[in-house]
């Protein structure tokens, strides 16, 4: 079918009765709940795609198609404060050793 655009005939309809039916199914809810319970549970298998199923539904895509149209691109920044130079207390000095004798040499070329 060349030239046709979207879904075909009687699709729409066919997806709103499916809508409809998982909205008034008792058993939703329970659906919902369970989804949930994965996405909290840090043991659960599945955790990771209860979050994406959740996260999916919940974060305004909006937000994300605004900065792009402005030509800017989404970034995350992160700022850790409150460091300073980085130290290492030491009891005792650390002793300096210049000659190892203690090393077998093994030519790593030789197949033998």
């Amino acid at each position: 079918n060349t030239g046709v655009v979207g879904r075909p005939k009687g699709d729409t309809a066919i997806i709103n009765e499916y809508k409809l039916r998982m909205l008034n199914s008792p058993k939703s809810a329970k659906v919902l709940e369970a989804i949930y319970d994965a996405a909290l549970d840090n043991e659960h298998k599945n955790q990771a795609a209860a979050w994406k199923l959740i996260v999916d539904r919940i974060v305004p895509v909006s937000a994300f198609e605004a900065s792009k149209q402005g030509g800017s691109t989404p970034s995350i920044s992160i700022n850790i404060s409150g460091l300073q130079s980085p130290s290492v207390g030491l009891d005792e000095p650390i002793e300096m050793v210049e000659d190892v004798t203690d090393v077998e040499i093994k030519d790593y070329h030789d197949q033998s």
